[in-house]
């Protein structure tokens, strides 16, 4: 049976409602409004909402309201983080908000906004021991994890919109401008000792992380489906922050990636970040698209657990993915079965040198090779790569994802090769993908007739360094055989082995 709820962030800079659809087996978004209402514009600390933004924030909770009651969403919860929860105003506002909307809107503490940008970060990226980074318009939260688990958790007004209008408010920014903003950010982070312990992961979310990955991967010229799992190193971002602050807000906007209605705000974000980078001695920051909606979602959907984390990021994407275009789970699971069986007896052999990454992407990419069947039969093979890279695969960099989806495109024909994606590449990555391009062939063709009857697929090198593969099977193997016997060009390719079906 599925189910939805609507999770609505009610942030300093923007609103967006987030339509979450789950079944047992698998989640994803379904729906998303977003609005840039500015709730917090010219607010004093501690001071209150002032009436245009807050006239503004009250008509898009009132849409909101309408479109989940149109959508027959039942399920709501409108979360308000630091302006609305710091605002001398906030019960009138809160009060206005249920009468003209119907909503009850769940203004969250420090802690609670803590706590659900740490499980969106923990929840989808790779982040197990290091700090967790949330940065939204009225405020920043850091998060020790240690374990996967939650430690020390601090927040404070660092946001874009309050540092963009307490520091940088300006057409031309000046270098005194940026030292002071530095300054400020440093000041305020001493109160976290811990950060300078390091060495961890730093992982990141909120709409600044996204636009500064975006525009750093554009810049750079590599191919982009999202900036799901891409690593932002503080070289590329120093350039950016270099570059922004040459430029007016109006030229900010046009910036490839920076959202328009970010281009006001994005360097007093982008300063901030890398200053945090500066204080924790990290090189590189984890991006995710998950965020605080995310975080809110995997409470509800891992009820029962506390805390709420799934046991393995990589593997429940893998697995979500696939149960959401619903292919034969039986025949997917048993090529995956016979591939990684296929590819440890000749990592055993000593015929390649067995990297526990290259099995999990084999794997993946296994697993995944037929979702493309959703959309048709008919090149279903590009379709499946298609829906690997731009549904995303947390857990996952850009360049594991576009290898997953490399070898699922070519599980059925062609030459494998990177192509468009070789800018991501690593050395190497040509003959991983054409290892395991080769594999999740062969494995392919075993389960052709999909009737599972080949059991087991036994690895042996023989004397002249041919590659046996000795099946087991319980009935006709026939079509298995005459199905991988005519991957032996490929396998050679990949190998440098000859390969022989018995």
């Amino acid at each position: 049976m599925e189910r939805r709820l609507a999770v609505i962030d009610l942030g300093s800079n923007s609103f967006r409602l987030v339509v979450f659809t789950h079944a047992d087996e698998w989640w994803k978004r379904t729906d998303e409004i977003y609005e840039p209402v500015r709730v917090g514009e010219r607010q004093e600390t501690g001071g209150p909402l002032q009436p245009e933004p807050m006239e503004r924030a009250l008509e898009t909770i009132e849409l909101f309201a309408h479109f989940c009651r149109a959508a027959g969403i039942e399920r709501v919860r409108p979360l308000a983080t630091s302006a609305i929860r710091e605002a001398s105003n906030r019960k009138a506002f809160v009060r206005a908000a249920r009468k003209r909307s119907g909503l009850a809107v769940e203004v969250l503490s420090r802690e609670q906004e803590a706590r659900y940008g740490y499980l969106a970060a923990v929840n989808s990226t790779t982040l197990a021991d290091g700090v967790a980074l949330d940065i939204g318009g009225g405020s920043m939260q850091l998060t020790r994890v240690a374990g996967r688990r939650a430690g020390d958790a601090r927040s404070w007004r660092l946001g874009a919109v309050v540092t963009t209008e307490r520091f940088l408010a300006t057409e031309r920014v000046k270098p005194k401008q940026l030292k002071a903003l530095r300054e400020h950010v440093r000041a305020e982070l001493a109160s976290a000792a811990w950060l300078r312990e390091g060495p961890g992961l730093l992982a990141g979310i909120g709409g600044t992380v996204r636009n500064l990955a975006a525009a750093v991967m554009l810049e750079a010229g590599l191919p982009s489906y999202g900036v799901q799992g891409f690593c932002l190193e503080r070289a590329a971002l120093d350039a950016l922050v270099e570059r922004l602050a040459e430029l007016t807000p109006a030229e900010r906007r046009r910036v490839p990636g920076v959202k328009p209605e970010r281009g006001d705000l994005i360097l007093a974000g982008a300063v901030v970040v890398q200053t945090v980078m500066d204080a924790g001695g990290f090189e590189t920051l984890e991006v995710t698209e998950a965020g605080l909606r995310e975080g809110a979602f995997f409470e509800e959907l891992l009820a029962g657990t506390e805390p709420p984390l799934l046991d393995d990021v990589r593997a429940a994407s893998v697995r979500n993915l696939a149960a959401q275009y619903h292919p034969d789970a039986a025949h997917s699971a048993h090529v995956a079965r016979l591939a990684l069986e296929i590819w440890d007896g000749l990592a055993g052999a000593g015929v390649h040198p067995g990297d526990a990454e290259e099995r999990e992407l084999l794997w993946a990419s296994a697993v995944l090779h037929d979702v493309g069947t959703a959309v048709d039969y008919d090149d279903h093979h590009k379709h499946s790569r298609y829906l690997i890279l731009n549904a995303g695969l947390p857990g996952f960099s850009p360049r594991e994802t576009a290898l997953i989806g490399q070898a699922a495109r070519y599980h059925r024909k062609g030459q494998p090769g990177l192509g468009e994606f070789a800018p991501l590449a690593r050395r190497g990555d040509d003959g991983l993908l054409a290892r395991c391009a080769a594999v999740l062939r062969v494995a392919e063709q075993l389960e052709r007739p999909r009737d599972q009857a080949i059991r087991h697929a036994e690895v042996v090198v023989v004397a002249d360094g041919r590659v046996e593969l000795r099946l087991k099977s319980r009935g006709d193997a026939s079509v298995s055989r005459w199905g991988a016997e005519r991957q032996a060009d490929l396998f050679r390719r990949a190998f440098g082995r000859e390969l022989v079906v018995g």
